[in-house]
């Protein structure tokens, strides 16, 4: 059985750091991209950021550039978030891609697996 389980959310202040991880079962998850997204109460599920199958490009949403970042380690991916902001409260899900060797997507469609998502809740 497939699993995605996020980890590392909580509660913060504005301007702290969180990093939030996503271990993979089931199945290995080296050649496929992976993405985080998030959901705040009220809105629809956003993209954050991506990563591709090798590690090699990562990217993300305006808001999020020069604070976040993706990284992977075999079959765990990660997303280091920094100066956190109010705005940045939400569910956070991470997801696996739907084809080998992908370079990662913004689009929610183009993920298979999904986690449960961890909250996270920034404090002004």
């Amino acid at each position: 059985q497939v699993q995605l389980v996020e980890s590392g959310g909580g509660l913060v202040q504005a301007g702290d750091s969180l990093r939030l991880s996503c271990e993979a079962s089931g199945r290995t998850f080296n050649n496929y991209a992976m993405g985080w997204f998030r959901q705040a109460p009220g809105k629809e599920r956003e993209f954050v950021g991506a990563i591709s199958w090798g590690g090699g490009r990562t990217y993300g949403r305006d808001s999020v550039k020069g604070r976040f970042s993706c990284s992977r380690d075999k079959n765990t991916v990660f997303l280091q978030m920094n100066e956190l902001k109010p705005e940045d409260t939400a569910v956070y899900y991470c997801a696996a891609g739907s084809r080998p060797y992908g370079w990662g997507s913004r689009e929610i469609d183009d993920y298979t697996y999904w986690g449960q998502g961890t909250q996270v809740t920034v404090s002004s």
